[in-house]
């Protein structure tokens, strides 16, 4: 598969040769996944989203691919929620998987704290992969047990900042 085809997913980065992560990805990018290996999409973020897809769970079907939702509330992410995550990746590790929200801002905060816990990613990889998508503030910082942000807005690469 071309990498530059899967590059045309919204913030697509690819963690290593099992693990790829993205904002909403349209079903013609759902079957580039699939066609690229990927087995399993995972999705942090709310059906109830204006850019979500109209019924993924029966896209994601029809391709042959597995659906795992774990709707994750944008303005109150819950541990139960990190935890439903850690358990998906656990219980997954042998297959491909493709994790993705509306924006990849909750996926990469998830990979952020996992990266901590598992070791998955060195720990500047992870922040640079943050860094890469937004520099979250309010309840996102403190998911994230960052202090100096807590009081802060959130701030989007390529609208707030640059890399």
């Amino acid at each position: 598969m071309a990498s530059s085809q899967l590059e045309q997913i919204f913030n697509f980065r690819r963690i290593d040769s099992r693990l790829t992560i993205s904002g909403q990805p349209s079903e013609e990018q759902l079957a580039l996944l699939r066609d690229d290996g990927v087995e399993v999409i995972v999705n942090l973020g709310l059906h109830s989203h204006e850019k979500a897809l109209p019924d993924e769970p029966a896209s994601c079907a029809r391709l042959g691919l597995e659906y795992i939702h774990i709707p994750v509330a944008f303005d109150a992410p819950t541990e139960k929620d990190y935890q439903d995550f850690c358990e998906v990746m656990d219980m997954h590790q042998n297959k491909r998987l493709h994790v993705h929200c509306i924006v990849n801002a909750r996926v990469t905060a998830f990979f952020r704290r996992y990266a901590a816990e598992t070791g998955l990613i060195d720990m500047d990889e992870a922040a640079a992969l943050l860094e890469s998508v937004w520099r979250p503030g309010g309840v996102w910082a403190d998911f994230l047990g960052n202090d100096e942000r807590r009081m802060q807005d959130h701030k989007f690469c390529g609208r707030d900042y640059s890399m």
